[in-house]
């Protein structure tokens, strides 16, 4: 039951996001009036309302995991490192679709009793039409990092997280789902939760680049660009036997101006051209000297590695001024 003084508190909150929500001048007042304002007028969420969370059933949860593809099986062991540092924190770690559902989480025994009472478990929505703006839904809803800092939640109910999420985007370049570290405790303040959204968007470029690497497993991956984990987002290709490339990451199309119908007929030694050039002949040659360091030196060895011909390593080894 909510005291006097939390249901005045609740109370006052609801009226200032109706006001700013409702308001053209004062949208430029809140970080997340442009959220609060499809929560209220879109989505025609009460923001005093509090309703009981509801669970999918473990059928409808199972269907939900099977739906995401490699997500849940990739991500496990980031959300397992990221449950190590955050559980200290008294902190739940949430993996959820794209659509906003919770599909795995971290959650310590002694924290879970309050994080499964505000509906922070797995099986429950957290899209922004179900739950207004929050770090799971507000992140997919805009396809960024959010942080969402107590009182900025457009429920009242909610104000006493602080939640952190990043998107993670698929091997097509589509949204895949979010990674959220949500908090409850009073003295987490706004410098460490920006800290905190640090590791979270880390963790989840490290699943967006292996989901990545796992869609294409047998094909050869080229970090480009700022790489794995560059301002741009992940910069990942895969390229088959024939050099031609078959994946892109959501950054790499973006950054190169790859298009989708072209993957698969687009030759890499393509993208060797203007601002591209020097990014990507430093990427294939770090490339191919790994390999041969890896393989002490055997050419054919370092070929058969990275899925190309003894004739083709010699060509390309070549046009890079890479010594074999």
């Amino acid at each position: 039951m909510i005291s006097g003084k939390g249901e005045t508190a609740a109370q006052g909150h609801a009226e200032t996001v109706r006001s700013i929500a409702q308001s053209a001048e004062a949208l430029g007042r809140s970080a997340h009036a442009a959220s609060w304002r499809r929560s209220l007028i879109h989505h025609k969420i009460d923001p005093a309302e509090r309703p009981e969370p509801q669970r999918m059933t473990a059928a409808e949860i199972l269907a939900r995991r099977e739906a995401s593809g490699l997500l849940v099986q990739v991500a496990s062991p980031l959300l397992d490192r990221l449950a190590r540092a955050a559980g200290d924190a008294g902190c739940a770690v949430l993996l959820t679709d794209a659509g906003g559902l919770i599909l795995d989480e971290r959650v310590r025994a002694g924290d879970a009793d309050y994080f499964h009472g505000v509906g922070l478990i797995t099986g429950t929505d957290w899209s922004e039409g179900a739950e207004g703006t929050n770090g799971i839904g507000t992140c997919a809803a805009e396809g960024r990092p959010v942080i969402v800092y107590r009182d900025q939640h457009f429920r009242a109910s909610n104000i006493g997280l602080s939640c952190m999420g990043a998107p993670i985007f698929g091997a097509q370049g589509e949204l895949a789902g979010v990674i959220d570290v949500s908090s409850a405790r009073a003295d987490m303040t706004e410098g460490y939760a920006r800290l905190v959204a640090l590791t979270v968007q880390d963790a989840a470029q490290r699943i967006e680049s292996d989901l990545f690497r796992a869609s294409y497993e047998g094909a050869r991956i080229l970090s480009t660009g700022g790489g794995e984990s560059g301002p741009q987002g992940v910069m990942l290709l895969a390229i088959d036997r024939d050099d031609l490339i078959v994946g892109a990451t959501r950054a790499a199309r973006r950054t190169l101006g790859i298009q989708a119908e072209s993957l698969g007929r687009l030759p890499a030694a393509d993208l060797l051209e203007g601002d591209a050039q020097s990014g990507l002949e430093a990427a294939h040659r770090a490339e191919m000297s790994r390999a041969l360091a890896r393989n002490g030196g055997n050419v054919s060895a370092a070929a058969r590695e990275l899925c190309i011909g003894r004739a083709t390593f010699y060509r390309k080894a070549k046009q890079l001024g890479l010594s074999v």
